[in-house]
């Protein structure tokens, strides 16, 4: 029995050395994965609203590596890539052993290196985990090579080396070299250029085509030559292939929307992947628009532009200054975001709010000579006055006197409350720490995007949401500013008013588009801006020196309002027409205006320094107040303030209530339970408010 059980016994020696040599490289390879974490670590990419690259920024240590997949590259550079690498890489386990066994055959025989055995799959593990290359170096990649195969799928593998492949310089990955090789991305390849970048990574630094041309053709032809035997190529392919010149120079990558591209890193910088609503080929034109614009200009001073589809508030195109390299202009300064002077384009708001209060109407008359607003003394642009004319007269050529009388009546407190409620927070400075009549006139801060925002919401009916800049970015419904009769006014108004030189009216234009645009000029000739609004787009321009200087004789219509115009020309056409009127609209003559809205009377400004302070009394900032249901309706909510300067406005949400002026009490009628914001402006500029719940009750 003994020599029938040891063949046995034998047998399940060998088993168990089996079983227990499996477990101990399982364990192993548990211990000690495959390190992947370098082809993680890649280049940070800005996109567009078609996942094209705007910019790239460098991944540790400074190299250009950019993710790619194989879906990302042309079909014949990955056949021919499997070709001349690896032909046998979708069937081997990562170690192809008919190359291993011909490559020691030939080294035996020969006492040298003829041909390697290295697979697509041991040259990824080589490029996760650099290491020399000796005898112990290939055992490791072998053994890397296993575990890759045995963890990844083969596009999972390849997607590994078009990543991290060299291919000369800073540059690593397929879509890095294409695109600095080429300058475009390796979607569509030449067989030419497809066999460069095959061979490139065997040796990036002798054959670059920029610094070694005869090096780099003999290799690329090396390649075309072996695609000819292998059936990939025809011979004529192979022969036209070998005509191509080679590349004579490194193209920088894609560098559009820089600003907005720094603005997402640092706004998520642990993310890769920034994807923008900009669409790159208006972003690409208005960059070049900029630089020859700013040739015009005086050495150190710069521009910016804001494109925005104001529907859903989507950023197309985002130019933050005229160049973004050039110092002399502090070109790295994002101005979309600096806060500046306004200069006059708060009027179109201030004249809103008064057609909402039926304080005025675009025909009513309006007083336009020297008027003194307490101890505040304004003056025109031009030191000339018109007399009397109508609002919508005084809007269109931007008379001062005329909006500091309507903002005296509508409140320098209620604008600044009404616009920090829509998210929109005025900029104030020291020297105007409180809501004041030079509001209007550019006294007060503001940027380029809240100010195209405001005008955004001028045309979408008076409802103001944040821009957007990507698919990320939070999509609120958006607050009320204004009533749609009062957009409709002030659209009305802008649309017809003076062109700057040398635009086209839409009367003359073979395909009109009709823009409603006002200009602005901060004091000193600090900031020119121009913003304007059609039936699809808003656009907003600054014009300035960056440090805050002035540009004598540059302001907004001379120089951003016909920026403003070219930008729109780039745009497409406007696809539905103008809006109808909403049902408020009182299209009439003047003398069949109501009375009260036939002529605005300007008062002076109450003096504020000895007026009581206002004060809300009911309800209690902070308490819940239960209301009883009456016919299915709350019981409307009493409202009691002291102090202040009558006349009084009622705000609840934002939205003014039809109350008494000169009374201290007010009742609301909500319509609905939840949080309230109530707010009691005075006509001394001051402001109470309180925020309380609205519950029903027994």
């Amino acid at each position: 029995m003994i020599w029938r059980t040891r063949p046995c016994w034998r047998f399940g020696r060998w088993l168990a050395l089996l079983v227990l040599t499996t477990g101990l490289l399982l364990a192993l390879d548990a211990a000690w994965p495959p390190p992947v974490e370098r082809a993680r670590q890649i280049s940070a990419l800005a996109l567009d609203r078609q996942g094209r690259i705007l910019r790239a920024f460098t991944a540790p240590p400074g190299v250009w590596r950019l993710p790619a997949q194989t879906g990302d590259v042309d079909p014949l550079y990955l056949q021919m890539l499997r070709a001349y690498e690896d032909q046998r890489f979708d069937a081997h386990p990562g170690v192809d052993p008919l190359a291993t066994v011909r490559a020691l055959g030939q080294w035996v025989r020969q006492g040298r290196v003829v041909s390697g055995a290295s697979t697509l799959t041991m040259q990824v593990a080589r490029l996760l985990e650099p290491h020399q290359r000796d005898l112990v170096g290939k055992f490791g990649e072998m053994l890397r090579a296993l575990q890759l195969e045995r963890r990844y799928a083969k596009d999972e593998i390849l997607g590994f080396y078009l990543t991290l492949a060299p291919f000369g310089g800073n540059l690593e990955g397929v879509r890095a070299a294409s695109l600095a090789w080429f300058g475009k991305e390796p979607t569509r390849l030449t067989a030419a250029e497809a066999a460069l970048l095959v061979i490139l990574p065997q040796a990036p630094s002798r054959l670059r085509p920029d610094r070694f041309p005869d090096r780099a053709r003999a290799a690329r032809d090396k390649v075309l030559t072996r695609m000819g035997q292998l059936g990939v190529l025809t011979g004529q392919q192979v022969e036209e292939a070998r005509q191509e010149s080679l590349p004579t120079r490194l193209r920088p990558l894609p560098f559009l929307a820089p600003h907005l591209a720094d603005r997402m890193r640092t706004a998520r910088p642990a993310a890769t992947l920034h994807p923008t609503f900009v669409d790159r080929s208006l972003q690409q034109t208005l960059e070049t628009l900029a630089r020859q614009q700013h040739s015009t200009l005086e050495s150190d001073s710069s521009l910016a532009i804001l494109v925005v589809a104001h529907r859903d508030r989507r950023v197309l195109a985002y130019i933050g200054a005229s160049d973004f390299h050039d110092p002399r202009r502090a070109g790295q300064v994002d101005l979309i975001q600096a806060v500046r002077s306004p200069g006059s384009t708060l009027k179109p708001l201030v004249y809103g709010l008064g057609f909402d209060d039926l304080l005025i109407h675009p025909e009513t008359l309006i007083e336009d000579a020297p008027t003194r607003f307490g101890d505040y003394s304004p003056t025109n642009f031009r030191n000339t006055y018109a007399g009397q004319l109508t609002v919508r007269e005084a809007l269109q050529q931007s008379l001062n006197i005329p909006a500091v009388a309507v903002l005296d009546q509508v409140g320098p407190a209620r604008v600044a409350t009404r616009l920090r409620e829509v998210g929109l927070p005025l900029h104030w400075s020291a020297a105007h720490p409180q809501p004041g009549l030079p509001l209007v006139l550019g006294g007060v801060g503001m940027t380029l995007e809240e100010l195209v925002t405001l005008y955004a919401g001028f045309a979408n009916g008076g409802v103001v949401a944040p821009l957007r800049f990507g698919p990320t970015d939070p999509d609120p419904p958006g607050q009320r500013l204004l009533s749609d009769t009062a957009c409709w006014y002030l659209g009305d108004i802008l649309r017809h008013g003076p062109l700057p030189q040398n635009v086209i009216g839409p009367a003359s234009a073979a395909q009109p588009r009709v823009i409603a645009h006002k200009t602005g000029t901060s004091y000193g000739f600090r900031d020119a801006w121009a913003l304007g609004f059609d039936a699809d787009y808003t656009v907003g321009v600054w014009v300035g020196r960056p440090d805050g200087s002035p540009s004598p004789g540059h302001y907004g219509r001379n120089t951003a309002a016909p920026l403003l115009f070219r930008v729109f020309d780039l745009l497409p056409e406007p696809t539905p027409p103008l809006a109808a009127p909403p049902a408020d609209v009182l299209q009439v003559r003047r003398d069949q205006l109501p009375e009260r809205l036939r002529y605005f009377r300007t008062r002076p400004a109450v003096e504020t320094v000895n007026a009581p302070p206002l004060t809300l009394t009911f309800p209690v900032a902070g308490s819940t107040v239960e209301l009883p249901e009456r016919d299915g309706a709350l019981a409307e909510l009493p409202l009691s303030a002291k102090g202040g300067v009558k006349p009084l406005r009622w705000l609840v949400n934002g939205r003014p209530l039809a109350t008494h002026p000169w009374r201290r009490e007010a009742f609301w009628p909500p319509d609905g339970v939840g949080l309230a914001r109530i707010t009691v402006l005075d006509q001394a500029g001051q402001a109470a408010s309180a925020e309380v719940w609205i519950s029903r009750g027994p």
